[in-house]
């Protein structure tokens, strides 16, 4: 099977990477990728958002798969293009994708289905957000109703700061604020098959202790060891299997990933989001004890035909991700900062770096330099028999790369090793 990943980012590398390692993949494309991708696969200059363009790309190497990898593309309607071009595609069409494009939308599918979520309103007026602010209180939550990078949601016991971020969004959401500890759950599914992957936890705040701003996806964990047994049962029955049922019901089925951000509360789980694609840090973390061929899933989905693959089956042990991110970031990010020791942590045992903004700098004398190109720079993803041999080991990997103004929690996974986090 010949595979093409479109993208640039760090789940990007993750997907090409473990579609390398795959026996049934004889090739792996990638468009435009980064200077990590280059190493599992065939880089082309193609703009990921240009359906056309990348559903002739798609032709002319002659993939039997095409993975899209960000929600941006999804949402723009490429997986459209792609499959008018008579190819199999991995990703929601445009109107599938709308479950992530717009939050309102998710709200409106996710009554229809009964979905547990947290009340909310729509608003687009100041009227509108005063009004939803004094009715849910603090913690205010403010999300951006469109894409924003991840970046579009604020949490904060600040009222002002809530209204500031309304005032910069055309439309948002502003919902009660939910407790408890958030889970990450992918599915994936072709419009009508669902199968639920291994659920996993990621750290969104910049700071250890879940201080800072949240630029979202500093790390993230599997398996998790302290989630209820049945978690991934009751998630599907209650909120996967019914969303993709009320998708199919409303003429747009969803055939492709989705992620349930979940909240498992005092009254049960609820959902935070949905997103139309893997998540990222997650994805690196989970892709790394996926035993089954991750082409046969992905390829399932796309052509209809998931109920013959079965659910995934996992190897032993734990996978940890740490996000080395820029000087600055999330504030700001800086780029052309010179990246050494890759080399050293990717030699680690059981230790992946996961590129998520790098280049080569060939300007200078010697050229062929890596650099940071980018908020997220590198994701050190490590396998190990536990939490605490998981963690020595990405840790390891981070402590032997080295980049100016480099920054990353030292805390990832720490409590869960512990303990210390309570359902």
């Amino acid at each position: 099977m010949k595979t093409l990943v479109i993208g640039t980012g760090g789940r990007e590398h993750a997907l090409a990477l473990a579609l390398s390692r795959d026996p049934q993949v004889t090739e792996v494309h990638a468009a435009p990728g980064n200077p990590g991708i280059a190493d599992v696969a065939t880089l082309h200059d193609v703009d990921p958002l240009d359906g056309d363009a990348v559903a002739a790309l798609a032709t002319s190497v002659g993939a039997d798969l095409v993975v899209i990898g960000p929600e941006a593309p999804l949402v723009a309607g490429v997986a459209d293009a792609v499959r008018d071009a008579g190819i199999a595609c991995f990703g929601p069409s445009r109107a599938a994708a709308q479950l992530e494009g717009s939050k309102a939308f998710a709200k409106q599918v996710m009554a229809a289905a009964e979905v547990p979520t947290a009340m909310a309103h729509v608003c687009e007026t100041a009227e509108e957000v005063a009004a939803a602010l004094d009715a849910f209180g603090p913690p205010y939550v403010v999300k951006d109703d469109a894409l924003a990078a991840g970046k579009g949601v604020v949490v904060t016991d600040d009222r002002q700061e809530a209204v500031d971020h309304a005032a910069g969004c055309d439309r948002v959401v502003i919902e009660e604020f939910l407790d408890g500890p958030e889970v990450s759950l992918f599915a994936i599914t072709d419009g009508e098959t669902v199968l639920p992957l291994q659920p996993a936890q990621d750290f969104k705040r910049a700071l250890d202790g879940d201080g800072g701003p949240n630029p979202g996806g500093m790390g993230a964990y599997t398996p998790l060891t302290w989630a209820p047994d049945d978690l991934v049962a009751e998630v599907t029955r209650r909120v996967l299997v019914p969303t993709v049922q009320e998708m199919a019901r409303r003429g747009t089925p969803f055939q492709g990933l989705l992620y349930a951000g979940l909240a498992l509360t005092s009254r049960g789980v609820r959902v935070v989001e949905f997103n139309a694609r893997f998540g990222d840090p997650e994805t690196q973390a989970i892709l790394a004890l996926l035993r089954t061929p991750l082409a046969s899933l992905l390829h399932g989905a796309a052509t209809g035909t998931l109920d013959a693959v079965g659910l995934p089956a996992w190897h032993d042990g734990t996978a940890v991700t740490v996000v080395m991110s820029s000087a600055g970031y999330p504030v700001s990010s800086r780029s052309g900062d010179v990246i050494l020791g890759v080399g050293a942590a990717n030699a680690i045992e059981g230790v992946d770096v996961i590129h998520s903004g790098t280049a080569v700098d060939d300007s200078v004398e010697g050229g062929g330099r890596l650099v940071t190109n980018g908020g997220r720079v590198l994701a050190v993803t490590a396998v190990g028999k536990d939490l605490e041999h998981a963690r020595d080991r990405a840790y390891a990997g981070v402590d032997a790369i080295s980049f100016d103004g480099a920054q990353f929690r030292g805390d990832i996974a720490l409590a869960a090793q512990r303990g210390e986090i309570e359902v």
